[in-house]
């Protein structure tokens, strides 16, 4: 009598003869997930860090341009300090005995704004003060520009001031340098910091 191989021997039989094994299902392979890379930070992220990079800190500077109506400012000493709030940088900026000038930066919806604070010996604010600017272009990590907005421009209107609504302000910040500019047509202000070395006397504005 012929007897029949039941069906799975019957399988196992045929793979044999194709010289296979019959596959046995295997566990998937765990893979680590894809880094996410970081977000990239803009110029003015950038620029913004750099500068706070500096909070606490003072250092000495020096006129560094050369138009004859700075010719006054020429030797004199230089300081600066920087104070960061959280939401503004106030760095106030002495010459010689003179510390009534406070440069303010802030972050806005649409880049970066500088104004200046004119104050006098007493503490009370200047007729010329709070102008600035806010940034037109994403500018550089390491410099910013600010050309006069609406309000410095009636301020300057208001005061006869009518060749300052052209102004065009400039900071730079690198590993060695925080310079601060003025420009506009027949007008170059620059004084620079050392930031290789910090100084112990902070400035104390008016």
């Amino acid at each position: 009598m012929v007897k029949y191989l039941s069906t799975p021997l019957v399988i196992i039989a045929a793979f044999s003869l194709l010289g296979c094994e019959p596959k046995t299902s295997q566990a998937p392979i765990a893979t680590e997930p894809a880094p996410v890379a970081a977000p990239t930070l803009s110029a003015q992220d950038q620029f913004w860090g750099g500068l706070n990079l500096l909070c606490g800190k003072s250092y000495a500077g020096k006129l560094v341009s050369s138009d004859e109506v700075d010719a006054d400012m020429a030797d004199k000493e230089m300081a600066m300090t920087v104070n960061c709030t959280g939401k503004d940088i106030r760095i106030p900026f002495a010459v010689a005995d003179n510390r009534s000038r406070t440069w303010v930066f802030s972050q806005t919806e649409t880049g970066l704004h500088l104004s200046h604070q004119h104050n006098h010996e007493d503490g009370s604010e200047d007729n010329v003060s709070q102008y600035g600017g806010d940034t037109a272009t994403d500018g550089t990590a390491t410099r910013q520009e600010f050309p006069a907005d609406g309000f410095s421009i009636a301020l300057f209107m208001l005061q006869d001031l009518e060749a300052s609504m052209a102004n065009v302000w400039a900071v730079e910040i690198t590993s060695e340098i925080y310079a601060y500019e003025l420009n506009r047509e027949g007008r170059h202000f620059r004084v620079e910091f050392d930031l290789t070395k910090e100084i112990n006397t902070p400035v104390i504005p008016w």
